[in-house]
């Protein structure tokens, strides 16, 4: 299949936009409760194992992607990258969460950064990659852009509010598990308009000196409730 013929936003026979957003909004209560257990002094390793705890809870089916949780300065390594070994939450740190859950056959991904204690600069970062997303989600609601115009616009943005942006962070397809069986690429190299419901906007973020930086994705459809 060449890429003029070939269906970006294919999806399977059990496809159900409705449970797609229920998949979105269980993967963010999986989310805030990974959240709700990280304390300084927690590994990232072990904060991924409490994960599971949470994820037993919701119900979850499977993961379609492994538990990502960075702490401290692995929060500039893209998806990847491995951690450096050892690493554990300070007192006033950051950290985010990057999850890929499968609740009734369709798949979550979802992904925030948070602080403990007193750290101004690592708040700020964390906010900005909310922003931004929120931005550029506007554009694709308000104006139909393509995903590489999202992207583009993501670049400037970020450079504009004073941020290092990771152009190795491009989105990516979602849909029935498992979303590899259909040919969907990355966002930020779609020449078109991204359909509602289907598509992950990623947004990563570093401060342009120091070693911390923000992650936040979520789906690209109408802003949750």
């Amino acid at each position: 299949m060449n890429e003029e013929t070939r269906d970006h936003e294919a999806v399977g026979p059990r496809f159900d936009p409705a449970r797609m957003q229920r998949a979105r909004e269980r993967s963010w209560q999986a989310l805030h409760g990974i959240r709700e257990r990280m304390r300084p002094g927690i590994s990232e390793e072990e904060a991924s194992a409490q994960a599971m705890q949470v994820f037993q809870q919701l119900g979850m089916e499977r993961l379609w992607h492994p538990v990502i949780i960075r702490i401290g300065p692995n929060t500039t390594k893209t998806y990847r990258e491995r951690s450096l070994p050892g690493m554990r939450l300070a007192e006033n740190d950051s950290y985010f969460i990057d999850l890929g859950l499968v609740f009734d056959g369709h798949e979550g991904d979802v992904g925030d950064t948070f602080v403990v204690g007193h750290a101004p600069e690592r708040a700020a970062c964390a906010q900005a990659a909310r922003d931004l997303f929120q931005d550029v989600a506007q554009k694709w609601r308000h104006g139909g852009w393509s995903g590489q115009k999202l992207y583009n616009y993501a670049f400037d943005r970020a450079e504009a509010m004073g941020w290092r942006f990771n152009h190795a962070i491009k989105g990516h397809r979602v849909s029935d598990f498992p979303h590899s069986a259909h040919q969907g690429g990355n966002l930020g190299d779609l020449d078109r308009t991204p359909g509602k419901g289907l598509w992950i906007l990623e947004i990563q973020i570093a401060h342009p000196t120091e070693p911390f930086g923000a992650f936040y994705e979520d789906l690209l459809a109408d802003p949750a409730p």
